[in-house]
């Protein structure tokens, strides 16, 4: 069945959380909050996108952006992504992620940033880099699309994601 990406319209709220709380349900490396992570970054004024896949009319799919720093520079993150199982595989997860990309040039930040698997990401254009930490933590989970020259330093992720 087709499906098609649209922004996240009133409605829609509690139908993320149950995509997002379906993807990550059961991962190793997921820490078990993720689907109050949109919630979280609405209620705080830091969801600056957020955009959906759907089928006919029903949520497949979920991407964020945040506000994020990379060193002293204004970035976005990307995060969280989620897809629902019986949908995985298709390209839906690659397509929110590239849209989300696209959509985060016109925003004048230094780049996206996200934490995630290398292999899926990588092939998105996203890279990871020795120069990133987290928390003073170098991650090879740690990837960027830099806009405006290199990515190096420390990643601040909007609070929520800590909380």
């Amino acid at each position: 069945m087709k499906w098609k990406i649209r922004q996240e319209q009133t409605g829609d709220e509690a139908v993320i959380a149950e995509v997002t709380r379906a993807a990550f349900a059961g991962k190793a490396y997921a820490n078990g909050d993720e689907d109050t992570l949109p919630a979280k970054l609405r209620d705080g004024g830091a969801l600056i996108l957020s955009l959906v896949a759907v089928t006919g009319k029903t949520v497949i799919g979920h991407v964020a952006l945040s506000p994020a720093k990379v060193g002293d520079a204004k970035w976005l993150a990307v995060g969280p992504v989620s897809v629902v199982p019986d949908h995985q595989g298709r390209g839906i997860g690659s397509a929110l992620v590239n849209h989300a990309v696209t959509v985060a040039q016109a925003y004048g930040r230094g780049g996206v940033v996200l934490e995630g698997d290398p292999a899926f990401y990588g092939r998105l254009g996203f890279v990871q880099s020795n120069a990133l930490t987290h928390q003073g933590k170098p991650s090879r989970h740690l990837q960027t699309i830099a806009f405006d020259g290199d990515a190096a330093g420390d990643v601040e992720f909007h609070p929520v994601f800590s909380e």
